[in-house]
């Protein structure tokens, strides 16, 4: 466990049922001035794919790494294949049993994290939560662990037949 000494961190908290968090989130990803990073367990919300490739399009540096069961879902597929045509880099990271980060960094500042995957599922069906934390002294230890797992991860393929394996 780290502890920060940060001064006055600015957090805020949604949930679901209740509070439209995936609005949070695309909010927060047009506020982007110079970078996302992105790990997910999941990554099929269409409002949020929506606005990674608009910032993307802003020219705001993009780069997802997704858990290896997504490039076997039949929803995800889709998602990696728009994602690498939007010429965003997506990675799949093979190593942990399960990859079960749900992380956005935006401009190595601010950070979304909590049990909410960025599904439809989780602001429609689940209960959960999310975290919105503007602070670039913990936004670095997400930063450090994000390249960490980067550095475990694979370049996705648009080829399905690859994308099945």
């Amino acid at each position: 466990m780290h502890s920060y000494a940060s001064t006055c961190p600015d957090i805020k908290v949604c949930f679901t049922p209740g509070e439209d968090c995936t609005k949070r989130i695309v909010d927060t990803l047009s506020e982007a001035k110079e970078s996302i990073l992105i790990q997910g367990y999941e990554f099929t919300s269409k409002p949020i794919v929506s606005g990674v490739i608009a910032a993307k399009k802003r020219g705001i540096e993009v780069q997802v790494i997704l858990d290896k069961s997504q490039v076997k879902h039949k929803y995800s597929i889709p998602i990696v294949k728009e994602l690498l045509s939007n010429e965003i880099s997506v990675l799949i990271d093979y190593k942990p049993a399960i990859a079960h980060n749900k992380v956005i960094i935006v401009d190595s500042k601010k950070i979304i994290t909590g049990s909410f995957n960025f599904t439809a599922a989780a602001q429609d069906r689940n209960a959960e939560n999310l975290l919105t934390i503007d602070d670039e002294e913990v936004a670095k230890k997400y930063t450090e662990n994000w390249y960490k797992r980067k550095e475990q991860s694979k370049p996705a393929s648009i080829d399905v037949k690859v994308l099945w394996r």
